[in-house]
């Protein structure tokens, strides 16, 4: 049995859904890999922050938020820390970088994750700003310190579209990436394809929990084209940045632009895209008619999907979820036990 001790910056919906999955999943762990995941502190800039290198309950922490409290009144040897003094402190094994994403400087996350990487610690990661515009850097960051980087919960949450790729399709040649990036577009289009306006579109979207009060980043294609960014570097080789991407969003299209297209055959979507031109890659982010037939047509709902085009595979297409508490929370789970494998490979 190996154990593993955390400590969580941010404890926000992914926080609390991967405090969740270790709390129902420790036997499995245990049983299945000979795993234990212990979290020894927790810094959020709302609730506050905790640490005890003896293990605080997970439940605990989920009770504590659940009832509004501060994580503050959690017994335990160390309160009040900030967020870097929180990760130089604690001694950790693994850092869980889940702090809110900042698209134009990537901070204060990628301090987060050099101060974890000098102090010995491996980073696990949802938070697209440090990898979409320092993941080469960091990566290199990692290899020096004989650390670990885990990003797979920065494109679609818990679906592995990042180990996919990076594993098992590197080999077979990518050519060209497609994919239904962000699920608020997604689910909006949908509706509007249902009959839905714009407006109604958003303003459900928005009810359910999909869409910001502030939508921006969403429909403008920020964050698809920050996803974009980060398979660029990860499987495409090549250091982008957001500036590079042909980027639009879908506030301009309209229930008849919509309905039209349904009328012969195709469907608007939301389309990051990712193709070898020439030598060159080129990088978007469009609304864009495809056919019924097409894999990502039939992708409805606030799901995900992505298309590799392979020399040797043809297309592989793989659909799941792109965001949720437990599902984003699942692809840390999913990057730490990668992370245990490499390391009892290694023994």
């Amino acid at each position: 049995m190996r154990s593993y001790s955390l400590v969580m910056i941010g404890f926000g919906n992914v926080g609390q859904g991967l405090a969740q999955i270790i709390r129902d999943q420790a036997q499995s762990f245990s049983d299945q890999f000979g795993v234990a995941f212990k979290i020894i502190a927790v810094c959020d800039m709302l609730k506050g922050s905790v640490c005890n290198p003896d293990g605080i309950s997970p439940d605990e922490l989920l009770q504590t938020v659940a009832e509004g409290k501060s994580l503050e009144q959690i017994s335990a040897p160390y309160h009040g820390w900030d967020a870097l003094t929180t990760i130089k402190k604690s001694g950790a094994d693994i850092l869980c970088e889940m702090s809110y994403t900042d698209l134009k400087t990537g901070q204060p996350a990628i301090q987060h994750v050099e101060t974890a990487f000098k102090a010995g610690m491996h980073v696990v990661t949802t938070n697209k700003g440090p990898i979409a515009l320092k993941y080469a850097q960091l990566a290199e960051m990692a290899r020096e310190n004989h650390v670990e980087l885990g990003v797979e919960g920065t494109v679609m949450s818990g679906t592995p579209a990042v180990r996919l790729g990076m594993e098992l399709l590197s080999a077979a040649g990518i050519q060209k990436i497609q994919g239904i990036l962000n699920g608020t577009t997604n689910y909006i289009l949908t509706r509007m394809a249902a009959g839905d306006t714009y407006a109604d579109a958003l303003a459900e979207a928005q009810r359910l929990g999909f869409a910001e009060a502030d939508p921006t980043g969403d429909v403008e294609g920020f964050d698809a084209a920050g996803k974009v960014v980060i398979l660029a570097g990860l499987l495409m080789g090549a250091q982008i940045s957001m500036q590079d991407v042909d980027r639009q969003g879908i506030t301009s299209l309209t229930s008849k632009d919509i309905q039209e297209a349904e009328s012969q055959g195709q469907r608007w979507k939301l389309i990051g895209n990712l193709e070898k031109n020439q030598g060159k890659l080129v990088a978007s982010v469009k609304p864009t008619r495809v056919a019924q037939t097409h894999p990502l047509a039939g992708v409805s709902g606030a799901t995900n999907a992505i298309t590799y085009t392979t020399q040797l595979l043809g297309d592989v297409t793989l659909i799941g979820a792109g965001a949720g508490r437990l599902e984003t929370g699942y692809a840390l789970i999913g990057d730490m036990l990668a992370i245990h494998r490499h390391l009892s490979a290694g023994e």
